[in-house]
């Protein structure tokens, strides 16, 4: 079983009120050969690699900070996040600029990602909600499936894929 698979192991709530909220414009990106989507209106701005500063004593998803025109921003690795290992930086590598939630307060961070596919307007009756494959295994950032164009899009919830001691850490870095 893959890391990905593992990581669709648990359900979200079902119900036409929670799927109608899930429909929308999603930016697709790639990690390894899967497909992920985010909602378009946390997606802030795509930016190519840049130097990222490391920071010491951070867990080994965050790869740093970086300035983005005066803002220091927080840059972690999705792939380290969800134990998906590391391969090299290519020319497809680029950081998606996202707005998370931390206690009602926005907070901007970058994730890096292999490359980012299109946008698309996916419909409600697109999405289901994640399978459930048993009880050990938080899958509460998977927001549904995506099924496009008969391709699978694992749609996230960035504003769960962190935990607020996560996002609390990161908004910290970005404040020093």
């Amino acid at each position: 079983m893959t890391k990905t698979e593992e990581l669709t192991m648990d359900s979200r709530s079902s119900g036409s009120a929670v799927a109608e909220s899930r429909s929308g414009k999603y930016l697709t990106f790639r990690l390894d050969s899967e497909e992920y989507g985010l909602e378009i209106l946390k997606v802030r701005e795509i930016i190519g690699l840049m130097d990222i500063t490391s920071v010491p004593k951070t867990p080994d998803f965050v790869r740093g900070i970086i300035n983005l025109r005066g803002s220091v921003i927080p840059v972690l690795d999705l792939k380290k996040k969800f134990e998906m290992g590391a391969i090299e930086d290519t020319e497809e590598t680029c950081v998606i600029v996202v707005e998370v939630s931390l206690g009602g307060n926005a907070v901007m961070m970058g994730i890096i990602v292999d490359a980012v596919s299109e946008v698309l307007d996916i419909k409600e009756d697109e999405i289901e909600d994640a399978p459930a494959f048993g009880t050990n295994v938080n899958t509460r950032f998977i927001l549904g499936i995506g099924k496009v164009k008969d391709e699978v899009k694992i749609l996230l919830d960035i504003d769960e894929v962190l935990t607020s001691t996560d996002v609390a850490m990161l908004d910290d870095l970005s404040k020093k």
